[in-house]
């Protein structure tokens, strides 16, 4: 039976959902603070993620809800896998959550991305902030 291991974090950011929403899908945004792609939110492009060291990852949006959801799988052929974005205004700020679900426990590399992958996302996700609004009311 395969184990197919989900890793889910969350993190707070003091912005209003639409400056969160550009982080994860504007291109320019997201090489600064995790891998350049040419990330676009519509459901069926496909894209790929320049991993460095890892290769470059194809990928393919799956679900766009502007300001809410953002899904697309990962590492097609290799981990096949999906990330899940959630974000949920939270007072006058974003909560935005991750779920990276479908890493394949019984292979190696799987669970070798789980545990790499579990510990090492928190850090991405904070460093989000690094490309947000200096006024935490800007949108």
């Amino acid at each position: 039976m395969t184990d197919l291991a989900v890793i889910e974090c969350d993190h707070f950011y003091p912005h209003p959902p639409g400056a969160v929403w550009r982080a994860l899908t504007e291109p320019e945004l997201m090489a600064k603070w995790w891998v350049a792609g040419d990330i676009r939110p519509v459901v069926g492009h496909r894209f790929a993620l320049d991993m460095g060291s890892w290769g470059v990852q194809e990928c393919e949006v799956t679900v766009v809800e502007p300001e809410r959801v953002l899904a697309y799988t990962y590492a097609e052929g290799v981990l096949d896998s999906t990330l899940t974005w959630t974000l949920v205004g939270e007072g006058t700020g974003t909560r935005l959550f991750l779920e990276h679900s479908g890493l394949d426990r019984d292979t190696p590399l799987g669970k070798a991305a789980f545990h790499g992958m579990g510990a090492g996302w928190p850090g991405v996700l904070a460093r989000i902030a690094d490309v947000l609004p200096e006024d935490a009311a800007a949108s």
